[in-house]
């Protein structure tokens, strides 16, 4: 009786460690990951298979991991959010069962998901995800699939700095297995090529499912900066700006950040990738914030730079003035049918010309001193999203424009100028005839700036014990 009951509870908590959910009802749903299997298969070649797998974890510190982060094209796929899994879509139905897909999961575990939290299984995976045909890992290396019979493996790079926990239906197992079964010893060029050619057709094209949670995230990135306009001045910190955009985020249902946050006051914010955001005081500097969301695996990339004091200096308004010109004269050419090129190559002209009026530089050329990044990226699952950057504008691309000017301590230019770091990103759509910049709910024009630091913010109020 004893043991009955102890099995009673155990099989108890399982099912309640499955069910008690209070999640957000706006993630893609089943049908658009069905969708977009469906779209991937159209874009094989016949009698081919594509084997997808998802990413690894990764060991924050000794024995903790970093909160896992799906392999973005086997969450497009699937909507799988779990590692230690793998997607198998045939062009052409197999078996006698005439199955079209497989997917394999990590097996459910009530001891495990006591640590580490729920898992979907098989059932949760056919139920949630829409998949008919679901197994487990372990399933993978038994399994009756002959790669060989193929014309062509259609994979994505395979990565191979993983850990091996010897249970064989990992992610190190069911990337062994895999290259067991289809002879592989060294990873196919021609087959990652493809991969990659469909995956970028796919993902630079946005659903409306896609574009609403860009949307989302945009917006609530937009609120971040505005309120950090308001909120700062020369006594806050880079951290404590960094925080005030985390917790806007996290306040409207954002995940985190689609990428480390680039909070860089002064001499800092000239720093490309500046991420360590630990300057004590910001002073009387530009603040360069380029920090965007992360919501429901989708990331917004918005930077504003702003006077700390709430005002610009003449030579921090002429800098910013020149990037603002240089953005404007990019938004003329956001449409259909313009090369992704161009819009860097107009960007590089502005800021050319200008920097030359300034006195700054007297070669163009001398322009990537100080301008040394492109001006555009796609935007998406990933903040550097996947797409043709040698294409055309289409209709439902989402891109940064961010042009920008650096001009670091001991530059070949006048002091006047050192130390003023200037970056405005904004996210833009393509529409029909036009294009919708997504975050134009957070001021670019220099003179809104300085209206909006007048306003005062909740976080102004807060006041926190003494350590």
């Amino acid at each position: 009786m004893k043991q009955f009951l102890l099995l009673f509870v155990f099989a108890l908590t399982f099912s309640t460690i499955h069910s008690q959910e209070n999640l957000p009802t706006d993630f893609l749903s089943k049908e658009f990951h069905q969708e977009r299997r469906e779209a991937f298969r159209a874009l094989m070649p016949a009698n081919s298979v594509a084997v997808v797998f998802s990413y690894p974890e990764r060991v924050f510190s000794k024995d903790i991991n970093y909160n896992f982060h799906q392999n973005p094209d086997f969450y497009y796929l699937t909507g799988y959010k779990e590692p230690d899994a793998v997607l198998l879509i045939f062009k052409e139905p197999q078996g006698t069962e005439k199955y079209s897909e497989i997917l394999f999961v990590r097996e459910r575990n009530a001891t495990q998901e006591t640590w580490t939290g729920r898992r979907l299984g098989v059932e949760g995976a056919k139920s949630k995800l829409g998949l008919a045909t679901v197994f487990n890992g372990k399933d993978f290396k038994d399994f009756a699939i002959d790669f060989k019979k193929f014309d062509k493996i259609v994979y994505d790079k395979i990565p191979t700095d993983i850990k091996n926990n010897k249970s064989g239906f990992d992610l190190f197992g069911l990337i062994e297995t895999f290259k067991s079964k289809a002879s592989i010893t060294t990873e196919n060029e021609a087959a990652t090529e493809l991969f990659n050619t469909i995956t970028n057709s796919l993902r630079e094209i946005k659903t409306p499912e896609e574009i609403d949670l860009m949307r989302k995230s945009v917006k609530l990135s937009c609120i971040a900066h505005n309120e950090v306009m308001k909120a700062v001045g020369p006594n806050m910190s880079e951290n404590e700006a960094d925080g005030i955009h985390a917790y806007i985020h996290r306040h409207y249902g954002a995940e985190g950040e689609g990428y480390p946050p680039i909070v860089g006051a002064g001499a800092n914010g000239c720093i490309l990738h500046y991420g360590d955001n630990n300057a004590t005081k910001i002073d009387n500097q530009l603040l360069l914030m380029d920090v965007g969301s992360e919501y429901h695996g989708y990331s917004a990339d918005v930077t504003r730079t702003i006077p700390a004091n709430g005002k610009f200096s003449p030579e921090q308004k002429a800098i910013y003035e020149l990037v603002y010109e240089a953005q404007e004269e990019v938004f003329k050419i956001c449409k259909e049918g313009t090369p992704f090129q161009d819009l860097n190559k107009k960007a590089r002209e502005v800021i050319a010309n200008g920097l030359i009026k300034l006195g700054i530089i007297t070669d163009p050329k001398d322009a990537r001193i100080y301008y040394p990044h492109s001006c555009s990226h796609f935007l998406g699952l990933d903040v550097h999203d996947k797409g043709n950057y040698s294409g055309k504008l289409k209709e439902n691309m989402i891109f940064t424009v961010e042009p920008g000017i650096y001009i670091p301590a001991n530059s070949k230019c006048d002091k006047k100028w050192w130390n003023i770091g200037v970056r405005i990103e904004d996210d833009i759509l393509i529409t029909k005839n036009s294009y919708e910049n997504l975050s134009a709910e957070s001021p670019r024009k220099w003179q809104d700036i300085e209206v909006l630091a007048k306003q005062k913010s909740t976080f102004n109020e807060m006041k926190f014990p003494k350590i």
